[in-house]
């Protein structure tokens, strides 16, 4: 698989130290950086992900005239919770 760089980047001398500040033993400012774009764009396909699966349920709400109350989602998130809290105390 070849290779590509992503564009060069102007920063602040302030921005750039913060980030040296904070790498890794070992870790070098361009792994930093790899890092950050790769998650960035891992949290993006996520939230992309999360709003075309509201729109597909409100468009299905819509389409079938079936909601569900917020006191339901709720109640069915603190019973998640409860179940998670309970598998994860042993």
């Amino acid at each position: 698989m070849k290779t590509t760089t992503l564009p060069p980047l102007r920063v602040s001398p302030e921005l750039r130290a913060s980030a040296e500040a904070v790498l890794a033993e070992g870790e070098t400012l361009s792994a930093f950086v790899l890092d950050a774009v790769s998650r960035s764009i891992e949290q993006r396909r996520a939230q992309q992900a999360f709003i075309a699966r509201g729109l597909a349920s409100r468009a299905k709400a819509k389409r079938t005239g079936q909601y569900v109350s917020a006191d339901a989602v709720i109640r069915k998130l603190r019973s998640r919770l409860e179940k998670a809290k309970r598998a994860a105390r042993g």
